[in-house]
């Protein structure tokens, strides 16, 4: 493992604020400018295989030249890093035509808290249900819409689907997907989901070429599967989720993210009670 890769591997263990002061190491001013002069460019959200699936998908149906790798941090992941660098590798083996930058690294602990820790008894009050998983991916979306604005607007491929052989997942319903594109697109970012109709893993496998079940070969979450029952069944609804994203995670998503393009690091948790408190921040979508 080279040199920048052990740095990346010690910044995503200390987990500190890193949205839009990147380290002078990781992405430097003139790395900076070059990806703004870049027509081609892209900016991949680095998970597991349907992360490096979709961005096979982005490259095809829209003719991306080049590719910036990102992994965004939450606090709740285990696992080995190596997962995640050998991810990105294999996005490189995949794609040798294409340009794969410098994987970056992000996050903010304290956004991700603010959406999904500090208020988990309000919520339920609130709402009737909690569950980290919804607010979890919106933040990882919304984490990356400062860098992606500063670059240009690129757009941001993610590897959401909203069916998965069967099963459902609470964190991408049509409902939390819309969410997500709706949230992008006040920043005027395209939020690109390739694998979003594809129900079958057999399917990308075959777009990867290669074997890698889900859920394997990648970092893993404590809180993973919180929201099913012993029966593992899920029984919040759509509406209750709705009410969730339209009345808090979605206007203090957007606050935060209007905070960070002002260069200004946020008082995240502020923000979440005052969006409780004012009931005119809300904003709507479908």
């Amino acid at each position: 493992m080279g040199t920048y890769h052990l740095m990346l591997k010690d910044h995503f263990r200390d987990k500190r604020e890193c949205v839009v002061d990147f380290p002078s190491w990781m992405l430097p001013d003139e790395k900076a400018i070059s990806y703004r002069k870049q027509p081609g460019l892209a900016i991949v959200e680095m998970a597991g295989r349907d992360s490096v699936a979709a961005a096979v998908v982005a490259v095809r149906t829209e003719g991306f030249t080049d590719l910036l790798p990102t992994y965004a941090y939450t606090g709740t992941e285990h696992g080995p890093w190596f997962s995640v660098t050998e991810a990105v590798q294999r996005l490189h083996d995949r794609l040798p035509e294409t340009r794969i930058h410098d994987l970056v690294v992000l996050g903010s602990p304290r956004f991700w808290h603010a959406l999904n820790g500090r208020l988990i008894s309000e919520l339920i009050s609130r709402y009737g249900f909690f569950t980290p998983c919804v607010g979890c991916h919106l933040y990882l979306h919304a984490v990356r819409m400062p860098l992606a604005v500063t670059l240009g607007k690129v757009p941001v491929i993610a590897g959401e689907r909203e069916y998965h052989d069967g099963a459902v997942k609470i964190n991408q319903t049509a409902t939390a997907l819309d969410c997500y594109q709706d949230l992008a697109k006040t920043f005027q970012v395209p939020l690109l989901f390739p694998l979003r109709h594809i129900d079958k893993g057999k399917e990308i496998e075959h777009i990867l070429g290669f074997d890698w079940k889900q859920g394997d070969e990648q970092l893993g979450c404590v809180l993973s599967g919180n929201y099913r029952d012993l029966h593992q069944q899920v029984n919040i609804t759509e509406e209750k989720i709705h009410a969730y994203l339209r009345e808090f995670a979605f206007p203090l998503a957007q606050k935060i993210i209007e905070t960070y393009r002002q260069k200004q690091i946020p008082d995240h948790r502020q923000l979440a009670v005052e969006i409780f408190k004012t009931p005119d921040l809300v904003r709507h979508f479908r």
